[in-house]
């Protein structure tokens, strides 16, 4: 399946002498490698012959090999940063000469802040989008139209047409985006590879970033995660419940959003009068790995499962951030919600204005669904209200707040 971020990938290489591409294990970046052409170099420090290779001599390595290397898991070896910002130095205006690639943000990012920062563009990747299980990642779209700041809400919508059907969507929802069960066809290799997936490769990244970690209490609360997915976080709950310190739970989840397994999605804050809620909220980052850890079996239990409604919001969240990034918009993400219980799902700031997202399920939404909605963007706190819903075809139902089927987005 072609990846929405080949495009930026290609961009960055002529803009960077050096391209990092970050995200969870398994969600393609070593596939990705293989749209460089045949002339670059490939090394994975997964691959004791390949780390051999590097980690004897870092420095002379890219003396031998100055352009052209695609280094996979490059947080294996500490070592190759301040190497590589040596090399990229010794030719600072040629552009495109290196790629890299991991699996766990704290130790590279770390590492590409200290090292090459003003060097390199980071492309966070993520598990298949909606718009890549479709095959329409070349097509116009809401989230690019967004970019012109004087389109108004009806020429936002015009013309847009369904990526896929209803029942496609939901399939996409139950399954989440991971490539190897969508390559793989069969309900049994799914659940088999999520089930893998979670107690081999997880905790594979985990063990090595923390190998101090109690693997039996923070196993219990990934299991925890699927049930705290979509609410506001009490650290002093979650750390009752495993019988830990509130500092353990907050190293906890730290752990989880920086291994890109968890979106902490902060509170929006703005200088108000109102009482406005200050707690994170969080989703776990794909909805399959969701669905697997809640052992639900299929579609028809997850409709009817007391978390359908936060499973929905969190992939719709998701997919309009891995759509948002695949297309290189720098952006800010929040959630809003006052002591009355006044709420916004999501609300996203750019170069394309403050947008204030509304996340339903259904495929109606009655007028008092909307008035948390109404009331930010009336209060100009937001250019544009956008309800994501499952309705037939994008809609206005007020000036500025238009109705946009998941299927379209």
């Amino acid at each position: 399946m072609k990846r929405a971020c080949e495009h930026l990938l290609q961009s960055y290489l002529d803009d960077f002498p050096c391209v990092a591409l970050i995200g969870v294990r398994q969600c393609g970046k070593t596939t990705l490698l293989e749209t460089l052409p045949p002339v670059w170099k490939r090394f994975d420090l997964e691959r004791g012959a390949d780390l051999q290779v590097i980690a004897r001599d870092p420095d002379t390595f890219f003396r031998l090999n100055p352009r052209q290397v695609a280094i996979d898991e490059a947080q294996a070896l500490p070592a190759i940063f301040p190497a590589l910002r040596v090399a990229i130095d010794a030719q600072r205006r040629e552009k495109g000469r290196f790629v890299i690639t991991g699996s766990s943000s704290p130790a590279l990012l770390r590492a590409v802040s200290e090292s090459l920062a003003g060097r390199i563009g980071v492309i966070e990747m993520a598990p298949f989008s909606w718009e890549e299980v479709t095959g329409t990642v070349d097509r116009d779209a809401f989230l690019r139209r967004l970019q012109d700041r004087q389109a108004s809400p009806e020429e936002l919508v015009a013309g847009l047409t369904p990526r896929g059907d209803l029942a496609l969507a939901h399939d996409f929802w139950f399954r989440g985006g991971y490539p190897e069960p969508w390559l793989n066809a069969g309900e049994r290799f799914r659940s088999r590879w999520l089930e893998q997936y979670i107690q081999s490769d997880l905790f594979r990244d985990v063990k090595r970033l923390f190998p101090g970690l109690d693997e039996p209490r923070f196993r219990r609360f990934l299991e925890l995660l699927g049930g705290l997915s979509g609410r506001v976080l009490n650290q002093a709950e979650v750390a009752r419940a495993l019988g830990v310190s509130q500092p353990t739970v907050r190293d906890y989840f730290e752990i989880a959003h920086g291994t890109f397994l968890w979106r902490m999605i902060p509170a929006y804050t703005p200088d108000t009068l109102k009482r406005v809620v200050k707690h994170p909220r969080g989703y776990l980052r794909d909805s399959g790995l969701l669905h697997a850890l809640l052992r639900i079996p299929d579609c028809d239990a997850l409709l009817s499962h007391p978390q359908l409604g936060a499973s929905w919001e969190g992939m719709v969240v998701e997919e309009m951030l891995r759509q948002l990034n695949a297309l290189g918009i720098a952006h800010h993400y929040a959630y809003y919600r006052t002591g009355g219980g006044a709420e916004v799902d999501l609300v996203l700031e750019g170069t394309f204005g403050r947008i204030a997202v509304e996340i339903k399920h259904t495929s109606t939404v009655s007028g008092r669904e909307l008035r948390g909605l109404r009331d930010f963007v009336r209060a100009g706190q937001a250019r544009l209200g956008v309800v994501i819903n499952n309705d037939i075809a994008p809609r206005l139902y007020e000036p500025e707040i238009l109705g946009l089927p998941f299927t379209h987005l």
